[in-house]
């Protein structure tokens, strides 16, 4: 076991027990608001951060260069049940983990896969020790435990690694919410028991594993889980379960009530959220790291985020605007082109309007995250936010 400690430039911890590579500190408050660093194997991470959506490796419509020159996301999130059915994790590890082969040089975080397995797959069957699921590519049975997740993600490489919970859907009973907290935590011990071993003998070393609190928005069992969670030795702790069809005041209120239960010292990350209003509420209310499909399945379908609102790029009152998709932007596409020649290529099917549109509120999102933490950290998060909602109301 790894006891002394060195420290680089920046003052972070580069050694310690358990053999991780991550660091965390925060820099600045105000409120309940965080602005951090965190530091993995890959890169420094400054909080709070959206991590693009990169299901199969690559974030949709986008190439590597894409994302080192345009966009320079800190972290991206690749899906483990995508990737261990398609192109398969020993094909991945034997290619150079995720950062050799998506030649993408910065830091990932790869979910368990648990999510995808139970709303891909039809006949999904519970167990003590696992999930039992069909393929929706081919029909083929697999079956998911708290420790084959991490043997798939140890493949792929990532730096952060999510473990497997037992998630579920909203509404639920309390019985059945009960059950998915006491689950979740008894395959949290698994998790943790097994990662340490494995990193003992010499797996999973740099690589780093969340836990994730679920409960639905029943105050009692989210603090149930949370405590129960938080009290393993985890290196950061998400909130699942939210942004499932319950209405955005009860997310609100379950977060703000979850993220007290949550260590001071580690990352929060409130997983699959969302809007830039959720992101800016969930900021308020404590939370480090998000993730949403949102920016790039909007784009796709024609809808963009600018600074004003969102912007409908199929409106016939497009057809002849000059006009950037928002004037406040400096992304490759607004610098570039009109809403105009989007509008025709949206129109036309053309490829090449994805990779645009994609690039454009993919900017937006990342940008938004710098302003928030500027905001944080001179102490003007409260101003920012009554400037933000004040933009999309003119």
């Amino acid at each position: 076991m790894i006891r002394k400690l060195r420290y680089n430039a920046t003052g972070f911890r580069i050694a310690r027990e358990h053999y991780n590579t991550m660091e965390f500190r925060i820099e600045a408050r105000d409120g309940a608001a965080r602005a951090g660093l965190l530091q993995t194997k890959h890169s420094t991470i400054q909080t709070p951060v959206f991590m693009p959506v990169g299901t199969v490796g690559a974030v949709k419509a986008l190439d590597a260069t894409d994302l080192q020159e345009h966009l320079v996301p800190q972290i991206i999130l690749g899906n483990t049940y995508h990737l261990y059915l398609r192109p398969g994790d020993g094909i991945v590890r034997q290619m150079g983990g995720l950062h050799g082969f998506t030649k993408f040089p910065r830091s990932f975080l790869t979910d368990s896969g648990g999510f995808q397995a139970f709303s891909l797959s039809d006949n999904v069957k519970i167990e003590e020790d696992g999930i039992t699921f069909r393929s929706h590519l081919d029909g083929s049975r697999h079956h998911f435990t708290p420790q084959k997740v991490l043997e798939i993600q140890y493949n792929l490489g990532s730096d952060i690694m999510m473990i497997l919970d037992d998630l579920v859907a909203l509404p639920a009973t309390s019985e059945r919410i009960r059950e998915s907290i006491e689950r979740t935590t008894r395959w949290a011990q698994r998790s943790i028991a097994h990662h340490r071993r494995r990193q003992a003998e010499g797996v999973g070393r740099g690589q780093n594993i969340f836990a994730i609190i679920q409960g639905g928005t029943d105050r009692e069992m989210r603090r149930i889980s949370a405590q129960e969670l938080c009290a393993l030795d985890f290196d950061g702790f998400a909130i699942g379960g939210l942004s499932v069809g319950e209405a955005n005041s009860e997310m609100y209120d379950t977060v703000e009530w979850t993220t007290p239960f949550m260590p001071e010292e580690k990352p929060r990350y409130l997983m699959g959220v969302g809007t830039p209003e959720d992101l800016v509420e969930n900021v308020a209310r404590g939370v480090d790291m998000f993730d949403c499909v949102m920016p790039t399945r909007n784009a796709r379908n024609g809808t963009l985020f600018t600074s004003f609102g969102k912007l409908t790029i199929k409106a016939a009152r497009y057809t002849t605007d000059d006009d950037p998709i928002d004037s406040a932007c400096d992304c490759l596409t607004c610098r570039h082109y009109s809403r105009a020649y989007l509008r025709h290529l949206f129109r036309a099917k053309e490829l090449t309007y994805f990779r645009l549109a994609t690039i454009h509120n993919l900017h937006y999102y990342l940008h938004l995250m710098k302003e928030i933490r500027e905001a944080i950290l001179h102490k003007r998060f409260d101003s920012f936010r009554k400037a933000f909602y004040a933009k999309k109301d003119q």
